[in-house]
Protein backbone atom coordinates (compact mmCIF):
# COMPACT_ATOMS: atom_id res chain seq x y z
CA UNK A 1 0.00 0.00 0.00
CA UNK A 2 1.30 3.03 -0.40
CA UNK A 3 2.37 5.84 1.95
CA UNK A 4 0.52 8.36 0.03
CA UNK A 5 -2.78 6.68 0.04
CA UNK A 6 -5.33 7.30 2.83
CA UNK A 7 -6.98 3.98 4.21
CA UNK A 8 -10.68 4.34 4.61
CA UNK A 9 -11.20 0.71 6.02
CA UNK A 10 -11.78 0.42 9.82
CA UNK A 11 -10.14 -2.51 9.97
CA UNK A 12 -6.10 -2.73 11.35
CA UNK A 13 -3.35 -5.43 11.34
CA UNK A 14 -1.87 -6.25 14.81
CA UNK A 15 1.88 -7.21 14.21
CA UNK A 16 1.85 -9.24 17.62
CA UNK A 17 5.09 -11.51 18.64
CA UNK A 18 7.11 -13.85 15.70
CA UNK A 19 6.48 -16.87 18.41
CA UNK A 20 7.69 -20.55 17.23
CA UNK A 21 4.59 -23.16 16.84
CA UNK A 22 6.08 -24.98 20.26
CA UNK A 23 5.93 -22.02 22.33
CA UNK A 24 2.54 -20.69 20.89
CA UNK A 25 0.48 -22.94 23.96
CA UNK A 26 2.88 -22.89 26.52
CA UNK A 27 2.98 -19.02 25.98
CA UNK A 28 -1.25 -18.83 26.10
CA UNK A 29 -1.37 -20.65 29.21
CA UNK A 30 1.04 -18.72 30.92
CA UNK A 31 -0.56 -15.27 30.01
CA UNK A 32 -3.84 -17.01 31.31
CA UNK A 33 -2.11 -18.09 34.35
CA UNK A 34 -0.89 -14.94 35.01
CA UNK A 35 -4.38 -12.94 34.29
CA UNK A 36 -6.41 -15.42 36.64
CA UNK A 37 -3.85 -14.84 39.17
CA UNK A 38 -4.05 -11.14 39.04
CA UNK A 39 -8.10 -11.48 38.97
CA UNK A 40 -8.26 -14.00 41.97
CA UNK A 41 -5.96 -11.41 43.98
CA UNK A 42 -7.08 -8.06 43.29
CA UNK A 43 -10.95 -8.87 43.50
CA UNK A 44 -10.44 -11.42 46.62
CA UNK A 45 -8.50 -7.61 48.33
CA UNK A 46 -11.59 -6.03 46.78
CA UNK A 47 -14.39 -8.24 48.48
CA UNK A 48 -12.16 -8.05 51.74
CA UNK A 49 -12.18 -4.31 52.16
CA UNK A 50 -15.68 -3.80 51.09
CA UNK A 51 -17.27 -6.83 53.68
CA UNK A 52 -15.40 -6.70 56.40
CA UNK A 53 -15.68 -2.97 58.43
CA UNK A 54 -12.67 -3.00 60.04
CA UNK A 55 -11.08 -1.97 56.98
CA UNK A 56 -13.07 0.93 55.82
CA UNK A 57 -10.43 3.41 56.71
CA UNK A 58 -9.67 5.67 53.91
CA UNK A 59 -6.09 3.54 53.66
CA UNK A 60 -7.68 0.62 52.57
CA UNK A 61 -10.56 2.15 50.72
CA UNK A 62 -7.76 4.35 48.40
CA UNK A 63 -5.94 0.76 47.42
CA UNK A 64 -9.08 0.26 46.45
CA UNK A 65 -8.69 2.37 43.42
CA UNK A 66 -5.88 0.67 42.39
CA UNK A 67 -6.88 -2.97 42.46
CA UNK A 68 -9.94 -1.62 40.10
CA UNK A 69 -7.76 0.46 38.02
CA UNK A 70 -4.99 -2.98 37.63
CA UNK A 71 -8.31 -4.89 36.43
CA UNK A 72 -9.68 -2.36 34.01
CA UNK A 73 -5.84 -2.11 32.76
CA UNK A 74 -5.15 -5.87 32.17
CA UNK A 75 -8.64 -7.13 31.24
CA UNK A 76 -8.75 -4.25 28.36
CA UNK A 77 -4.78 -5.71 27.40
CA UNK A 78 -4.38 -9.34 28.14
CA UNK A 79 -7.37 -11.61 26.54
CA UNK A 80 -7.33 -9.88 23.26
CA UNK A 81 -3.24 -10.25 23.77
CA UNK A 82 -4.17 -14.46 24.31
CA UNK A 83 -6.54 -13.91 21.38
CA UNK A 84 -3.35 -12.94 19.05
CA UNK A 85 -1.40 -15.55 20.28
CA UNK A 86 -2.74 -18.74 19.37
CA UNK A 87 -4.50 -17.08 16.11
CA UNK A 88 -2.99 -16.45 12.74
CA UNK A 89 -5.30 -13.55 12.05
CA UNK A 90 -4.78 -10.70 14.11
CA UNK A 91 -7.32 -7.79 13.22
CA UNK A 92 -9.00 -5.63 15.14
CA UNK A 93 -11.51 -2.66 14.23
CA UNK A 94 -9.82 1.30 14.20
CA UNK A 95 -12.31 2.09 16.91
CA UNK A 96 -11.45 -1.58 19.27
CA UNK A 97 -7.82 -0.15 18.67
CA UNK A 98 -8.31 3.55 20.00
CA UNK A 99 -10.17 2.29 23.14
CA UNK A 100 -7.68 -0.13 24.07
CA UNK A 101 -5.11 2.72 23.60
CA UNK A 102 -7.57 5.19 25.76
CA UNK A 103 -7.83 2.17 28.75
CA UNK A 104 -3.70 1.57 28.44
CA UNK A 105 -3.07 5.14 28.50
CA UNK A 106 -5.37 5.62 31.53
CA UNK A 107 -4.20 2.72 33.05
CA UNK A 108 -0.58 3.79 33.50
CA UNK A 109 -1.39 7.69 34.59
CA UNK A 110 -4.21 6.63 36.94
CA UNK A 111 -1.49 4.17 38.63
CA UNK A 112 0.92 7.28 39.21
CA UNK A 113 -1.71 9.73 40.73
CA UNK A 114 -3.71 6.88 42.83
CA UNK A 115 0.27 5.87 44.46
CA UNK A 116 0.37 9.98 44.76
CA UNK A 117 -2.97 10.26 46.96
CA UNK A 118 -2.16 7.38 48.53
CA UNK A 119 1.18 9.11 49.58
CA UNK A 120 -0.66 12.02 50.75
CA UNK A 121 -3.02 9.49 53.11
CA UNK A 122 0.07 8.43 54.73
CA UNK A 123 1.77 11.69 55.41
CA UNK A 124 -1.41 13.06 57.25
CA UNK A 125 -1.19 9.41 59.16
CA UNK A 126 2.07 9.87 60.12
CA UNK A 127 2.26 13.63 60.78
CA UNK A 128 -0.89 14.22 62.13
CA UNK A 129 -2.40 11.36 64.02
CA UNK A 130 -4.68 13.12 66.10
CA UNK A 131 -6.35 14.88 63.37
CA UNK A 132 -6.42 12.24 60.73
CA UNK A 133 -10.15 10.98 61.17
CA UNK A 134 -10.73 14.88 60.65
CA UNK A 135 -9.10 15.37 57.82
CA UNK A 136 -9.53 11.48 55.78
CA UNK A 137 -13.12 11.86 56.04
CA UNK A 138 -15.39 9.97 53.54
CA UNK A 139 -15.64 13.31 51.45
CA UNK A 140 -11.70 13.88 51.46
CA UNK A 141 -11.23 10.00 50.11
CA UNK A 142 -13.81 10.36 47.40
CA UNK A 143 -12.32 13.91 46.26
CA UNK A 144 -9.12 12.46 45.96
CA UNK A 145 -9.99 9.37 44.40
CA UNK A 146 -12.43 11.61 41.86
CA UNK A 147 -9.49 13.97 41.36
CA UNK A 148 -6.71 11.12 40.25
CA UNK A 149 -9.27 9.78 38.06
CA UNK A 150 -10.34 12.99 36.58
CA UNK A 151 -6.91 13.88 36.39
CA UNK A 152 -5.85 10.46 34.13
CA UNK A 153 -9.05 10.58 31.92
CA UNK A 154 -9.03 14.34 30.88
CA UNK A 155 -5.01 14.21 29.75
CA UNK A 156 -5.72 10.78 27.99
CA UNK A 157 -8.33 12.20 26.39
CA UNK A 158 -6.73 14.93 24.90
CA UNK A 159 -3.71 12.36 23.55
CA UNK A 160 -5.72 9.82 22.15
CA UNK A 161 -8.14 12.44 20.81
CA UNK A 162 -5.32 14.20 19.00
CA UNK A 163 -4.57 10.72 17.33
CA UNK A 164 -7.62 9.48 16.45
CA UNK A 165 -8.32 13.07 14.49
CA UNK A 166 -5.26 12.00 11.94
CA UNK A 167 -5.96 10.71 8.98
CA UNK A 168 -4.14 7.17 8.29
CA UNK A 169 -2.31 5.94 5.51
CA UNK A 170 -1.53 2.91 7.26
CA UNK A 171 -3.19 -0.01 8.43
CA UNK A 172 -0.61 -2.81 9.92
CA UNK A 173 0.14 -1.84 14.04
CA UNK A 174 3.54 -2.42 14.75
CA UNK A 175 3.13 -3.54 18.20
CA UNK A 176 1.72 -6.36 20.12
CA UNK A 177 -1.08 -4.23 21.70
CA UNK A 178 -2.95 -0.44 20.71
CA UNK A 179 -1.23 2.33 22.07
CA UNK A 180 -1.08 5.79 21.42
CA UNK A 181 2.54 6.06 19.40
CA UNK A 182 1.26 3.05 17.52
CA UNK A 183 -1.99 4.92 16.14
CA UNK A 184 -0.22 7.87 15.04
CA UNK A 185 2.23 6.01 13.12
CA UNK A 186 -0.56 4.45 11.01
CA UNK A 187 -0.95 8.22 9.58
CA UNK A 188 0.91 10.87 6.80
CA UNK A 189 0.26 13.76 8.16
CA UNK A 190 1.99 15.72 10.24
CA UNK A 191 2.42 14.42 13.92
CA UNK A 192 4.48 16.95 15.55
CA UNK A 193 1.78 18.06 17.47
CA UNK A 194 1.24 14.75 18.94
CA UNK A 195 5.02 14.27 19.70
CA UNK A 196 5.03 18.03 21.69
CA UNK A 197 1.89 17.07 23.83
CA UNK A 198 3.00 13.24 24.12
CA UNK A 199 6.34 14.89 25.70
CA UNK A 200 4.30 17.42 27.63
CA UNK A 201 2.10 14.74 28.73
CA UNK A 202 5.04 12.73 30.22
CA UNK A 203 7.00 15.17 31.91
CA UNK A 204 3.50 16.49 33.59
CA UNK A 205 2.93 13.01 34.74
CA UNK A 206 6.39 11.96 35.97
CA UNK A 207 6.68 15.87 37.45
CA UNK A 208 3.74 15.20 39.93
CA UNK A 209 3.91 11.53 40.33
CA UNK A 210 7.80 12.24 41.70
CA UNK A 211 7.23 15.61 42.79
CA UNK A 212 4.25 14.63 44.90
CA UNK A 213 6.07 11.24 46.44
CA UNK A 214 9.18 12.97 47.17
CA UNK A 215 8.02 15.66 49.50
CA UNK A 216 5.30 13.61 51.16
CA UNK A 217 8.38 10.85 51.90
CA UNK A 218 10.64 14.02 52.82
CA UNK A 219 7.97 15.48 55.11
CA UNK A 220 7.67 11.89 56.91
CA UNK A 221 11.51 11.31 57.04
CA UNK A 222 11.58 14.96 58.84
CA UNK A 223 8.99 14.73 61.17
CA UNK A 224 10.49 10.93 62.30
CA UNK A 225 14.31 12.53 62.49
CA UNK A 226 13.03 15.68 64.79
CA UNK A 227 10.53 13.26 67.26
CA UNK A 228 13.14 10.47 67.49
CA UNK A 229 10.20 8.66 68.67
CA UNK A 230 10.51 4.79 68.14
CA UNK A 231 7.17 3.72 67.54
CA UNK A 232 5.94 6.45 65.07
CA UNK A 233 9.19 5.32 62.98
CA UNK A 234 7.77 1.75 63.15
CA UNK A 235 4.49 2.82 62.04
CA UNK A 236 6.47 5.32 59.64
CA UNK A 237 8.31 1.90 58.14
CA UNK A 238 5.75 -0.52 58.29
CA UNK A 239 2.74 1.52 56.69
CA UNK A 240 5.06 3.24 54.21
CA UNK A 241 7.09 0.37 52.92
CA UNK A 242 4.45 -1.19 51.10
CA UNK A 243 3.54 1.65 49.49
CA UNK A 244 6.71 2.83 48.24
CA UNK A 245 7.94 -0.67 47.18
CA UNK A 246 4.57 -0.28 44.66
CA UNK A 247 5.21 2.63 43.26
CA UNK A 248 9.37 2.34 42.75
CA UNK A 249 8.11 -1.52 40.82
CA UNK A 250 5.48 0.85 38.42
CA UNK A 251 7.68 3.49 38.11
CA UNK A 252 10.93 1.71 36.67
CA UNK A 253 8.47 -0.49 34.66
CA UNK A 254 7.11 2.41 33.35
CA UNK A 255 10.86 4.15 32.57
CA UNK A 256 11.37 0.30 31.39
CA UNK A 257 9.06 1.02 28.47
CA UNK A 258 9.96 5.04 27.86
CA UNK A 259 13.61 4.20 27.18
CA UNK A 260 12.91 0.90 24.84
CA UNK A 261 10.34 3.29 22.87
CA UNK A 262 13.87 5.12 21.94
CA UNK A 263 15.42 2.06 20.59
CA UNK A 264 13.43 0.60 17.47
CA UNK A 265 15.85 -2.00 16.58
CA UNK A 266 14.50 -3.91 19.45
CA UNK A 267 11.09 -3.94 19.16
CA UNK A 268 10.34 -7.26 20.61
CA UNK A 269 11.80 -6.02 23.96
CA UNK A 270 9.52 -3.30 24.03
CA UNK A 271 6.64 -5.39 23.41
CA UNK A 272 7.24 -7.54 26.39
CA UNK A 273 8.24 -4.17 28.47
CA UNK A 274 4.89 -2.60 28.04
CA UNK A 275 3.29 -6.41 28.87
CA UNK A 276 5.33 -6.59 32.02
CA UNK A 277 4.28 -2.79 32.72
CA UNK A 278 0.72 -4.26 32.72
CA UNK A 279 0.62 -7.33 34.84
CA UNK A 280 3.76 -7.16 37.30
CA UNK A 281 2.56 -4.35 39.27
CA UNK A 282 -1.02 -6.05 39.11
CA UNK A 283 -0.08 -9.32 40.41
CA UNK A 284 2.78 -7.50 42.87
CA UNK A 285 0.14 -4.96 44.31
CA UNK A 286 -2.30 -7.19 46.23
CA UNK A 287 0.48 -9.29 47.54
CA UNK A 288 2.74 -6.91 48.63
CA UNK A 289 0.15 -4.27 50.35
CA UNK A 290 -1.78 -7.35 51.99
CA UNK A 291 1.28 -8.53 53.44
CA UNK A 292 3.14 -5.25 54.88
CA UNK A 293 -0.35 -4.03 55.90
CA UNK A 294 -0.95 -5.33 59.35
CA UNK A 295 -4.23 -5.01 59.35
CA UNK A 296 -5.02 -6.53 56.05
CA UNK A 297 -2.68 -9.47 56.34
CA UNK A 298 -4.18 -10.21 59.62
CA UNK A 299 -7.92 -10.61 58.54
CA UNK A 300 -6.46 -12.27 55.60
CA UNK A 301 -4.43 -14.91 57.98
CA UNK A 302 -7.85 -15.23 60.08
CA UNK A 303 -10.23 -16.27 57.10
CA UNK A 304 -7.55 -18.59 56.05
CA UNK A 305 -7.60 -20.12 59.41
CA UNK A 306 -11.18 -20.26 59.54
CA UNK A 307 -11.61 -21.86 56.15
CA UNK A 308 -8.88 -24.65 57.19
CA UNK A 309 -10.71 -24.96 60.35
CA UNK A 310 -13.71 -25.58 58.70
CA UNK A 311 -12.57 -28.04 56.04
CA UNK A 312 -10.76 -30.16 58.68
CA UNK A 313 -14.20 -30.36 60.10
CA UNK A 314 -16.23 -31.39 57.42
CA UNK A 315 -13.50 -33.80 56.93
CA UNK A 316 -13.66 -35.81 60.14
CA UNK A 317 -17.65 -35.44 60.23
CA UNK A 318 -17.11 -37.07 56.80
CA UNK A 319 -14.97 -39.87 57.95
CA UNK A 320 -17.32 -40.47 61.21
Amino acid sequence: MKSNMTVEGEILEIQGFDIAPEFTHPLFFLLLFVYFTLLFSNIGVLTLIITEKSLHQPMYMLFCNLSVNDLIGNTVLLPQLMAHVISTERFVTFRQCAVQAFCSHTFGSASHMILVIMAIDRYVAICHPLRYRSIMTTKAVIGLSATAWGVSLLLVSVLIGLTVRLSRCRSLIQNAYCDNASLFKLSCDDVSINNIYGLFFTVLLFSCSLGGIAITYFRIALICWIKKNKELNNRAMQTCASHLVLYLIMLWSGFLTIILHRFPDYPDLRKIAYILFHVVPANLNPIIYGMHTRSLRDKIIQIMQRKLHTSIILSSNSKG
